[in-house]
């Protein structure tokens, strides 16, 4: 019996020792308690500051910021008139310095303004001579100046074709072209065609072994046969036909004041001769070996009325002579046979249109 008050005893003091680390233990937790709370809500003061951060106004831009974003845009809107006018002014200037521009303006400012000029000929942005609304036509003299200076501002270079290269300042129009390019041109183009950088066709047209200098304007679905040439400058329209050999005179050399016009659905006979500026009214057809210049004397056979260099439109004319003064020799002209209105011409096929002319 005396052992088990003896175990007791012991157990007391031990139990008090545990009980007060115990104790202590508490205490010791509680001390840091305050910190990790204050831990907890230093992060949802820094978030509350982030917050307030975003609501406040961007801060405003700068005039070079908002300048810039202004070119951006307007880099990517088409051409507007100003950018034109401006354009016009840079091509007027450089050609009346042409003779005195020095590389560094060539290379510099003169060059990216031609090559500007010369992408908006091809893509039919821009026309040497265009109608005018009120039945004629009007000239853009700057136009035919910026033609000009492609020759100032380009250096000889070789010109890669086949059979063998070429060496001249005017790249071939077609230079670089693969199949989707041509398909998306829409232009049958034979080999043995030529055609210079600076040229536009529309849809549909048809270049047989002939030639198409820089400036040209062909409309869609015509016809450039065998051996024709289209001169610089000049302006073809739709639908028209120049046949075999068929030469439209360009303005560049000699330098003329306007550019040779075949209005639209003309057809041009075989071996004839359109230059200087001469005008061929729409629907009209001109016979095999016509030679019209603006010294060419133009006679009416139906008025008796003398003209130079404006075909009316539906006119069909052939090659004739009219006598001197003096009755001692005769002198070419050409001869306005008739004049065939639309619903003629539209049934009527340029062939029987010719025939039966000495009635």
């Amino acid at each position: 019996m005396a052992t088990k008050p003896a175990k007791k005893t012991a157990a007391t003091p031990k139990s008090a020792a545990a009980r007060k680390p115990a104790a202590a233990a508490p205490a010791a937790k509680k001390t840091p308690a305050p910190k990790k709370a204050a831990a907890v809500k230093a992060p949802a003061k820094k978030t509350a500051a982030v917050k307030r951060a975003v609501k406040k106004p961007a801060p405003a831009k700068s005039a070079e910021a908002v300048r810039a974003e202004t070119i951006a845009r307007k880099s990517l809107r088409k051409p507007s008139a100003p950018g034109v006018e401006e354009l016009k002014f840079g091509i007027e200037s450089a050609f009346e310095r042409r003779a005195t521009l020095t590389l560094h303006e060539l290379e510099g400012s003169t060059k990216p303004l031609v090559n500007r000029v010369i992408d908006g000929l091809e893509s039919g942005e821009f026309r040497v001579a265009e109608p005018d609304g009120q039945g004629g036509w009007k000239v853009n003299e700057w136009l035919k100046k910026a033609v000009l200076l492609y020759f100032r501002v380009n250096d000889m270079a070789v010109v890669d074709a086949r059979p063998a290269p070429f060496w001249d300042k005017v790249e071939s129009r077609f230079a670089g072209y693969d199949e989707a390019k041509f398909r998306r041109g829409g232009v049958r183009v034979v080999p043995g065609a030529i055609a210079r950088r600076g040229t536009y066709f529309g849809k549909d047209v048809v270049l047989m072994p002939s030639f198409t200098n820089i400036g040209a304007h062909v409309g869609e679905g015509t016809m450039v046969d065998t051996w024709a040439t289209v001169g610089s400058c000049a302006q073809i329209g739709q639908h028209c036909h120049l046949s075999g050999g068929a030469g439209i005179g360009g303005v560049l050399e000699p330098l003329q004041a306007s550019p040779t016009i075949i209005e639209d659905h003309c057809f041009i006979g075989a071996r004839s001769e359109v230059v200087e500026g001469v005008v061929v009214g729409h629907h009209s057809v001109i016979g095999m070996g016509v030679f019209l210049s603006q010294s060419t004397r133009i006679y009416n056979r139906a008025t008796g009325e003398v003209t130079y260099g404006y075909i009316p439109p539906y006119s069909v004319v052939v090659s004739g002579s009219l006598p001197s003064k003096d009755g001692t020799h005769s002198l070419y002209c050409a001869v306005i046979v008739k004049q065939v209105d639309a619903k003629t011409r539209s049934k009527t096929s340029v062939n029987d249109l010719l025939r039966g002319l000495a009635d």
